[in-house]
């Protein structure tokens, strides 16, 4: 059906309503989808700390897991060199499909990405459920919006409640994925997309929910909420976490160009490295396989030394950065969370030890670092938030933890690290060729005089040639700053006050003084 513009004036007459069912239909067949997803990885799980437990006591065992290693590592190889878009976590796959740069065929994008998904946690890469969550539950969405024959303005609200849908049902945190798909994906905080969305993620979490159970993901105890005294610490770990959340971002950036830059490596071989580096950590340190969500509530327990602490937050980090580097399906929301709450551990157990903390406090550390590492990452401190609070069942922390985010937050913002999606995104779009805004640096502002008797005086503003990559902000004339207008004249003695990017700065300078000073001819 065309969707011209008669047919989307009938239709915004009861658009909320008609988002709001469209989304409760999104909502149900996404949250079904991302639940199987959920329980397929929870069995790839126990198959792969099954088949290690036998491959410890019969080598034979373990040499054949090194050869299904492979197999698997072909398998999900082909199926990125089939469909692209299942690289990595499908975050940036998604905003680049709002942004209207990029598109999903969601019929080859849900089997491959299951499938795909599901080998990569089978073989214990350190990578998470929820990125896969969003772009499956999108790629539902966009299903839903294909069936229904909507129009793509629609589709974009479909999506975005397929996301939202799908991060629900992936962490039980129907908050978080309301947020995370307003903040992050939709970026709009409209009253027909938050009614939708919100509809849509409840929706999901209750099916979630009935075959899960409505327990939190996270089952550790907060002994008691953080004295005033204690808040100078998490100032520092809030500094630690964006400064550590900057270089993570960097690092992980490295890696990946690192990949696809290096010679003889393609879609296949690019995986049989973090593939069979699986196997060996396996039966080395199993502890840093998978989404690592026992090494949680192993750092929150406080049982584990400093010098144990820094050593999986070490080879986690690494092997984090090899797993998601490769290209393989698979988030890094979950693995970026298990770091932070190693970090957290890490400063919680130094604290306690050396400046004499109460102990008590340690798990406490662990759920605040969780949320600041997100925030100084993700840059997106409100689901952060929310997202910590609801996986772990802590309403108690909230003030705690908005400190650390808001301080995380600032830290990142101050080494310019930039998120890590917006990164991921540029790096897929100049991949296919897409040209990228180059960074800029800061914007300038200069004053030039015009001289008297100079090429610009008696001038309108549209009848002068400016500089390219500049703006006229102002005109000052005696102690009045006019706003410039095409027709504005510009007499002697005024002073223009020009805008420019850092990189154009010098060569407007030398523009604008020159034509300022250059006296008619």
């Amino acid at each position: 059906m065309k969707k011209d513009t008669s047919h989307m004036i009938r239709r915004a007459e009861h658009f909320k309503t008609i988002l709001t069912g469209e989304g409760f239909l999104v909502g149900l067949i996404a949250g079904l989808v991302v639940l199987l997803y959920r329980v397929l990885l929870e069995f790839a799980g126990k198959w792969m700390n099954l088949i290690l437990q036998y491959g410890r006591e019969n080598p034979v065992i373990a040499g054949g897991w090194f050869l299904l290693l492979a197999v698997m590592a072909c398998i999900v190889g082909k199926l990125v060199k089939w469909e692209p878009m299942i690289s990595g976590s499908g975050i940036p796959q998604v905003e680049g499909e709002m942004m209207g740069k990029l598109t999903q065929r969601w019929w080859r994008i849900l089997p491959a990405k299951f499938l795909g998904g599901f080998l990569s946690l089978l073989a214990g890469l350190s990578l998470g459920r929820e990125g896969p969550s969003i772009q499956i539950g999108a790629m539902a969405g966009k299903a839903v919006s294909k069936v229904l024959d909507r129009g793509k303005t629609e589709e974009k609200y479909l999506l975005t409640c397929g996301a939202s849908a799908g991060l629900a049902a992936a962490f039980h945190a129907p908050l978080a994925g309301v947020m995370f798909s307003l903040e992050e994906i939709h970026k709009n905080f409209s009253v027909s997309v938050l009614i939708s969305v919100m509809t849509a993620s409840i929706t999901a979490d209750y099916i979630s929910s009935q075959f899960l159970g409505f327990h939190s993901v996270f089952q550790f105890d907060i002994a008691k909420e953080i004295l005033p005294r204690y808040y100078g610490h998490i100032i520092v770990l809030g500094i630690i976490l964006g400064l550590l959340g900057a270089f993570y971002n960097k690092m992980t950036m490295w890696v990946q160009s690192l990949y696809y830059k290096a010679k003889g490596l393609n879609e296949t071989t690019r995986l049989l490295i973090p593939f069979l580096l699986a196997g060996i950590l396996g039966f080395l340190v199993p502890q840093v396989l998978g989404s690592g969500h026992d090494l949680i509530e192993t750092a929150a327990g406080g049982q584990l030394m400093l010098s144990a602490l820094l050593g999986l937050l070490g080879l986690k980090f690494v092997f984090s950065l090899i797993s998601f580097g490769s290209g393989a399906p698979g988030g890094i929301f979950f693995p970026l969370l298990v770091l932070g709450a190693l970090i957290g551990g890490s400063y919680g157990t130094f604290a306690a030890e050396y400046m004499g903390m109460d102990p008590a406090y340690i798990s406490n550390f662990v759920l605040l670092a969780m949320a600041g590492y997100f925030t100084a990452i993700v840059r997106a401190p409100i689901t952060g938030i929310i997202l910590i609070f609801e996986m772990t069942g802590q309403v108690s922390q909230m003030l705690s933890m908005s400190l650390i985010s808001i301080t995380a937050y600032l830290t990142a913002s101050w080494v310019r690290s930039e998120p890590i999606y917006e990164s991921l995104l540029n790096s897929l779009l100049k991949r296919q060729g897409q040209s990228v805004p180059e960074k800029t640096g800061e914007k300038i502002l200069q004053e030039f005089l015009v001289c008297y008797n100079s090429t610009i005086q008696d001038k309108m503003v549209q009848q002068v040639e400016w500089p390219r990559n500049c703006l006229i902000v102002a005109v000052k004339r005696n102690e009045t700053e006019l706003i410039p207008k095409g027709r504005t004249i510009l007499m002697a003695g005024d002073i223009i006050v020009t805008m420019s990017d850092e990189i154009d700065a010098p060569a407007v300078y030398d523009y604008m003084e020159k034509a300022c000073a250059e006296i008619k001819s």
